[in-house]
């Protein structure tokens, strides 16, 4: 017998990264917000790697916080290890990286949601997502418990219908043995959502007093600690680090792998949902690089209060006994004692080309979806579509237009238009090679490309955006400083140019054409910039990147432009692509499919041709004028 309970505005199916990120976007913004999980305990936690950010997966945290989230703030409260990326190369790859207290980071989430206004925690699990009319009335829990509500988010990760395989185990639980979600895919189903099986996997952890590290190479954290959260000083987050290790697999380690590689069920075929090609398994990378005659392989700790490490670059589904072999081959790991096996895990997701770009269904309203449910990978491509559509279920219930960033604004726009435009045929996973524009999304100015548009949607405070105009206008204006200072040839300057083997000046010229030669840079200036004023370093990098890809930046907001031109033609929600004379079938079946906003995302769909495009361009220039 049902029983219905109050009703809620907003209820966040999920309360891993993508959940934790939807329900306190929705009741920031003033929505009565209930998040269901399978398991209190496991709020905002890593059941595979103990780090946030990474290359380009730190540009969506960064651009998370920007927008008002939480990911960059908790992993700033609970680091252990922090490291700026790729360096040796452009600020437009610059990532960075932090090793996480897996433990104290879902603690920490779990008190900030505990904590917020609006926002209620229920244990339980939903069964099924009550739709009149294609409409959003509630939610159905498997104790056959109604509540009523006006939108859904679906954050359901890699519970439904989970099942954890390794060898010839099969067990049917979510990840790090929890219960799994078994009965929401029906409802998903008889709602006529397209459902599809992916998998993942993680490697085994091991006791860190059975490790012999000599054999080792450590991996030290910067001392230079730069925060994920632009709300945060770094000043404030000094601490101790604590080390990664760097060891590799070896020849004996891959024989090990063949010759029990018909043991793997990734080959055996007792797996059938398609993998990750960017994160494979170490039998995957033994096969697919069987020319390669070593992996690299990481120690990272899972926290400070726990010995268990963890072995990334080599997680399995080998059996227990081939994984025992396996892993104590590698250098410092021949002594080691497993504490968690390696397993893959199986599970439901949807094709979300059925979503719009406000992560909203096409054919539910008030239906959103958010995460590894709508087929991608890793926390913080959760993380980013959590906030998206927890920010667009509040704006729909206030009847608001949706919040949809585009491809030449954020990482965000990028991959939540790979997913809904592209669609996914495995979990995907963010890349900056997805990004066109990466030079002007770098993660350096996630907050001055995004933080306006929290702020206008509501969950950025009025402090916190009057810093932001206070920033854009130091960096404007040194910029233009910059490039009205002249300095001429002077011993001072040329000794400097020395310095730095830098050509001698014949003649005077602006500081601003001075700092674009590669050698230099802002900060090496400062001993012949006599009236340089006192700056905060954030404003300094943002000046010294400006001024020197100048050109670059200029020739990409350019090709934006280009892209926005695509973009601002609208196509007409009831054109019927069949009358389309001249479109190619595959394109008229694609377009009828996805149903594209813009010319601009139907230039996008795979099997869309520039020619297709063209015959869209002139069909609509005469459906117009109608």
């Amino acid at each position: 017998m049902s029983y219905t309970y109050e009703s809620y505005d907003v209820i966040v199916i999920g309360a891993g990264h993508a959940g934790c990120e939807a329900a306190l976007a929705s009741a920031r913004l003033g929505m009565k917000t209930l998040v269901f999980t399978v398991s209190v305990d496991s709020i905002a936690m890593m059941p595979c790697n103990p780090n946030i950010g990474g290359s380009s997966k730190g540009h969506l945290v960064r651009e998370v916080d920007a927008l008002g989230g939480e990911m960059g703030k908790n992993i700033d409260k609970t680091f252990i290890q922090t490291k700026m990326l790729n360096l040796s190369k452009g600020p437009a790859v610059h990532s960075l990286r932090a090793q996480a207290d897996k433990k104290e980071y879902s603690y920490s989430m779990r008190r900030v949601l505990e904590n917020t206004e609006n926002l209620t925690i229920k244990q339980g699990e939903v069964a099924e997502v009550v739709v009149e009319d294609h409409c959003v009335k509630g939610i159905r829990t498997v104790s056959d418990g109604i509540y009523p509500c006006q939108a859904v988010i679906m954050c359901t990760g890699t519970y439904l219908q989970a099942r954890c395989i390794y060898g010839d185990v099969s067990q049917y639980t979510g990840p790090n043995g929890l219960s799994a979600a078994n009965h929401l895919t029906d409802s998903l189903i008889q709602l006529g959502i397209e459902v599809r099986r992916f998998k993942t996997g993680t490697p085994a952890r091991v006791d860190k007093r059975t490790i012999d590290f000599s054999k080792m190479e450590e991996q030290k954290g910067d001392e230079k600690i730069v925060p994920f959260s632009f709300t945060d000083r770094a000043q404030d987050l000094e601490r101790e680090q604590v080390s990664c290790w760097l060891t590799y697999t070896n020849a004996e380690t891959h024989k090990i792998i063949q010759d029990n590689i018909d043991r793997s069920p990734l080959y055996s075929g007792m797996i059938q949902g398609t993998g990750p090609r960017y994160c494979p398994s170490i039998e995957d990378k033994v096969v697919r690089f069987a020319d390669k005659e070593r992996h690299q392989v990481f120690l990272e700790p899972e926290g400070n209060y726990t010995n268990e490490m963890y072995i990334g670059g080599m997680s399995s589904s080998l059996p227990e006994d081939v994984q025992h072999k396996m892993y104590h081959t590698v250098p410092g790991l021949e002594h080691a004692v497993i504490v968690r096996n390696a397993y893959a895990i199986e599970y439901d997701c949807i094709d979300p080309t059925q979503l719009k770009p406000s992560l909203e269904f096409k054919t539910i309203h008030g239906f959103y979806s958010a995460g590894q449910a709508n087929g991608s990978s890793g926390y913080e491509e959760a993380a980013a579509q959590g906030i998206i559509a927890g920010i667009n279920a509040a704006r729909g219930i206030q009847k608001l237009d949706p919040l949809i960033l585009d491809r030449s604004q954020a990482y965000i726009g990028v991959l939540i238009d790979d997913l809904i435009t592209k669609g996914t045929n495995e979990p995907y996973r963010m890349m900056t090679s997805r990004a066109e524009y990466r030079l002007l999304l770098r993660q350096d100015n996630a907050d001055l490309r995004l933080t306006e548009l929290g702020y206008q949607v509501g969950l950025i405070s009025e402090g916190r955006y009057q810093n932001l105009l206070k920033k854009k206008e130091w960096i404007q204006k040194e910029i233009n400083r910059l490039k009205e200072k002249t300095v001429g040839a002077t011993e001072k300057i040329q000794k400097l140019l020395e310095k730095y083997d830098s050509t001698p000046l014949q003649s005077g010229i602006t500081l601003a054409e001075l700092l674009k030669r590669p050698e230099l840079s802002y900060e090496k200036l400062a001993p012949v910039d006599e009236e340089r004023p006192e700056l905060p370093e954030d404003v300094k990098e943002q000046v010294n990147i400006n001024l020197k890809y100048e050109g670059y930046i200029s020739r990409q907001l350019h090709q934006v432009e280009q892209f926005k031109k695509l973009e601002k033609k609208i196509i007409p929600e009831n054109i019927d692509y069949n009358e389309v004379y001249s479109l190619r079938k595959e394109a008229i079946q694609k377009l009828n499919d996805i149903r594209p906003k813009s010319v601009g995302q139907a230039s996008r769909i795979s099997g869309v041709s520039p020619a297709d495009i063209s015959v869209l361009l002139v069909y609509l220039e005469k459906y117009m004028k109608k």
